[in-house]
């Protein structure tokens, strides 16, 4: 096979760069808690300083998995729900992917930074906007949780100003970065104190030392 078949599998979404997928807990956000099987694909546009999941980044280093090997594999547990993560899922199309799992009944959530448009069956958005590369209006729009990682007070505006596009429905997160948790921790429990729209999100899986 070549490259160029490769490629041309990647932009059909017949074929996805998979970097890990595995059965676990999810530790964040709207969902913390609740078991699910995680899907993370390689590749992204963005790319934070913070991030935990730098060795993503490169989608070429990756095997172009077929997706049927993939929902093979998620269905063999006993999830229910499937997180679509990265890097940043939304550099594929996904309606290959997501249509076979919809088909086996699962729910599924993607986790964005909102900088391509949205493509496939999604049940949940968990919306991530960076910055550097601020979201889509239309993944805005569609976000059913705003999730802002903090680092810094001054990001409590970037937060506050991704909250003014998103729906009235959408459930809003400050979520602190995790080498400055204990820093900046006490800063967000004041601030969602006086500002109760806003929820404080952890990465709780981080505690339980799970994936």
């Amino acid at each position: 096979m070549t490259a160029n078949d490769i490629q041309k599998l990647l932009e059909d979404g017949r074929r996805l760069p998979l970097v890990e997928d595995f059965y676990t807990i999810q530790g964040e956000g709207y969902h913390a808690g609740k078991p699910a099987y995680f899907i993370r694909l390689g590749g992204c546009d963005v790319g934070c300083r913070w991030c935990d999941a730098k060795a993503t980044w490169n989608a070429r280093l990756y095997p172009p998995t077929p997706i049927a090997e993939i929902v093979e594999r998620a269905v063999s547990h006993p999830a229910q729900a499937i997180v679509i993560t990265g890097g940043e899922p939304t550099l594929y199309p996904l309606e290959p992917l997501t249509a076979s799992l919809k088909e086996k009944g699962l729910e599924i959530f993607i986790e964005t930074s909102g900088t391509n448009p949205l493509s496939g069956y999604i049940d949940w958005v968990c919306l991530s906007p960076k910055r550097q590369q601020p979201p889509l209006a239309e993944v805005l729009r569609r976000a059913d949780e705003l999730k802002v990682i903090i680092e810094t007070e001054e990001d409590i505006a970037w937060a506050e100003e991704n909250a003014a596009q998103v729906s009235a429905a959408c459930r809003l997160y400050l979520q602190p970065e995790w080498s400055r948790y204990e820093a900046i921790t006490p800063t967000l429990v004041e601030y969602a104190k006086a500002h109760p729209q806003w929820n404080i999100s952890i990465q709780s899986h981080k505690f339980m030392h799970i994936p």
